[in-house]
């Protein structure tokens, strides 16, 4: 398995720590949101990784996203489950920084939100997090 992987992996263990939500990683969107929310890692872009010399190494800046759609009638519940996630997310994230030392470091952007509209169903709040994740392989293929 690949460094890339096996950081993703542990991001979505980590991320499946939190209560409530369905947590799914690069998973379509399902037809139904469950009342306490839905997380759906996405593995993003590792972009391209900084060479360095000597031992040859591979310095990525990889951003992974998390999508997350909250589901209510009232948009004050909506508001507040999606704080409340965005609370959740953050503890996880800061309670172990580096993924148990597979990163360097690991951290979460501020979320792009939204609402959606739905004909004959009640709104989503959506969110995307991107999620920076720095580390270092031995291999261009991460």
């Amino acid at each position: 398995m690949t460094t890339r992987e096996t950081i993703l992996k542990a991001l979505f263990a980590a991320l499946q720590t939190i209560s409530g939500p369905k947590i799914l990683r690069n998973d379509p969107l399902p037809e139904r949101i469950p009342p306490e929310g839905l997380l759906i890692l996405r593995d993003g872009d590792p972009g391209e990784p900084e060479t360095m010399l000597s031992p040859l190494s591979y310095y990525w800046e990889h951003s992974a996203s998390l999508e997350i759609f909250v589901q209510a009638l009232d948009g004050d519940t909506r508001n507040q489950t999606m704080g409340a996630l965005f609370q959740e997310i953050a503890a996880v994230l800061s309670n172990d920084p580096t993924l148990g030392g597979l990163c360097d470091r690991v951290t979460p952007q501020a979320p792009d939100t939204d609402t959606l509209a739905i004909e004959g169903a009640p709104s989503v709040q959506t969110a995307i997090v991107p999620i920076e994740l720095i580390y270092v392989t031995a291999s261009q293929l991460g």
